[in-house]
């Protein structure tokens, strides 16, 4: 990693900011640090930045243009909290990541939990990462080192490391009291925040879980074990983090513990971080439903050029197919301008229709409401409100063809054609995300692809035909 970077113009610390507060406050905080960074005022910048909360502050580096961030880090580097770190996008986090050093980067990973530490040393290259991981002291460098053994977006990653444990032959007075040494120790074992204690047996394995309230309840001679729940959610530290916030969502969890192979202790999952996988799971869709990347508004011109051409490549290839769907009916439509003007319709109508079914479905999937026991049910579902719908908006288009062209026939094939393509809209809309999750292919990835090719060949073939057909 390079060093950090200084300043290329040399900021100041100038008189105190003037009687009346740190920032106009007719000005948001993002044009007050601007103005702060532009005036060369380090103070009145770090006031800015210290008076915000570490989300706050991480979402104000988000919103700074590359250079404002580049100085604004030059400035609060040794004021910045460590927990800024963890709550920002991880292009823009690079960025600041590039600025800090190594040594200050280090020092603000020990700072923070075992989880969080993880998830920005997971993100960086191969050398940059072994050259923080050796700047780290040797205890917390080996809990970060084991979570990278672990896969990618499983529990083992997503666990922090610090859980209080208890053996099952102590009462409650004991492990009350045991917190409160451990509190008041400089080398603390226990995590900043917990919400669930865990008694283990002598092979370190969880034989119960005793809420941190139920404890505070409970007179002192009374043993662990007597008001512990023996019935706990063991997840195992493979276990993917879509699963895990699966399982929190179903059995209303706020914490759970981790166990590795042998069944022993690992670690544990709290709300919080699980409540981040549920926000990152379900912007990976939306956003993948539209062929982009969740990061794509921090990330550099070129860089999203290219990852949104793929996607676009695909469409192009799909638009030929149905392009030479049309060129087969090219005498029909040369015969009859009108059907070139409705054709968009017809296509639309079913893109849309086709949509809704998908949404629904691919959400279904990411949620597990969506199993082989109701698929054939939600799939006849969809063609049925397919053939609704399209019987409903026919009468509508039939109609307005009709006034508008003078040819009563014209408006029955429109119609006709829209009650079939939106019958197969509600078809592809669901068949097309199952098809897709059965052969370990994400669907909210490629299925707006396959849709819009379905919906758009199916609606000019039909219509064209059956124009051809009747009409000709």
């Amino acid at each position: 990693m390079a060093e950090p970077k200084q300043p290329t113009d040399a900021l100041t610390d100038p008189a105190p900011p003037p009687e009346g507060g740190i920032a106009d406050p007719g000005l948001g905080v993002d044009q007050a640090m601007v103005e702060a960074l532009d005036a060369n005022d380090r103070r009145r910048a770090r006031e800015l930045f210290q008076a915000l909360h570490y989300a706050d502050a991480a979402d104000l580096l988000e919103r700074l243009s590359p250079e404002d961030r580049a100085r604004l880090v030059n400035v609060v580097r040794d004021e910045m909290p460590p927990e800024v770190l963890s709550e920002l996008d991880e292009t823009v986090r690079d960025h600041v990541i590039e600025h800090m050093g190594v040594e200050d980067l280090a020092a603000a990973l020990v700072e923070l939990d075992s989880d969080d530490a993880l998830d920005v040393v997971e993100e960086l290259p191969a050398a940059e990462q072994q050259q923080v991981l050796e700047a780290i002291p040797a205890g917390e460098r080996t809990l970060i080192e084991e979570g990278l053994t672990y896969p990618e977006e499983s529990a083992g990653r997503l666990m922090q490391r610090e859980v209080v444990t208890v053996p099952a032959h102590w009462t409650v007075g004991e492990t009350i009291d045991y917190m409160r040494m451990s509190a008041d120790s400089e080398k603390t074992t226990l995590p900043e925040q917990f919400y669930d204690l865990f008694v283990v047996d002598p092979a370190h394995r969880p034989v119960g879980t005793i809420p941190l309230s139920q404890l505070l309840r409970t007179r002192r001679p009374v043993g662990v074990t007597e008001i512990m729940e023996p019935e706990m959610k063991l997840i195992p530290v493979t276990t993917d983090q879509e699963e895990v916030a699966f399982v929190f969502r179903q059995r209303d969890l706020t914490s759970a513990p981790v166990v590795d192979d042998a069944g022993r202790l690992v670690g544990a999952i709290t709300i919080d971080d699980v409540v981040d996988v549920i926000h990152e799971e379900s912007e990976e869709d939306i956003m993948l439903m539209g062929g982009v990347k969740a990061d794509d508004l921090y990330r550099a011109t070129i860089d999203t050029t290219r990852s949104r051409s793929t996607w676009l490549l695909v469409n192009l290839a799909t638009a030929f197919l149905a392009a030479t769907v049309i060129g087969l009916f090219d005498a029909t439509i040369e015969q009859m301008v009108a059907l070139a003007i409705l054709m968009p319709i017809v296509a639309s109508m079913g893109g849309n229709a086709g949509t809704q079914a998908l949404t629904v479905t691919v959400r279904a999937l990411a949620t597990k409401e969506l199993t082989p026991t109701n698929a054939l049910r939600v799939i006849g579902k969809e063609v049925l409100v397919g053939v609704l719908n399209g019987t409903l908006f026919a009468v509508l288009v039939g109609c307005v063809a009709w006034l508008w062209f003078g040819n009563p026939m014209l408006g029955v094939v429109i119609g006709a054609a829209m009650i079939v393509n939106m019958a197969v809209a509600g078809l592809a809309g669901t068949t097309i995300p199952l098809t897709l999750a059965r052969v370990g292919v994400d669907p909210a990835v490629a299925s707006g692809v396959f849709l819009t090719t379905v919906t758009d060949v199916v609606g000019f073939f039909v219509f064209l035909g059956l124009a051809a057909l009747v009409l000709m």
